[in-house]
């Protein structure tokens, strides 16, 4: 999958928003919490990582590709 961005960045708890993947702030922070994120291959733990264009976020099975 791939998501547009059209800010120089996006928080990662927003991104999860945005996608439909978390249903709320804090659903997405458990997501993060939890261990659930790979950031460029990485398990990270910063809710507010800021993804920018090139980046690529996988979660629940599913790839992100950051443009």
């Amino acid at each position: 999958m791939e998501f547009k961005i059209t800010t120089e960045y996006i928080e990662l708890i927003k991104l999860l928003k945005v996608l439909g993947i978390a249903e709320t702030g804090g659903h997405a922070k458990a997501i993060v919490d939890d261990g659930e994120v790979k950031y460029n291959g990485v398990v990270d733990y910063r809710k507010r990582l800021k993804v920018r264009p090139g980046d690529k976020i996988e979660v629940d099975g599913e790839t992100i590709n950051v443009v």
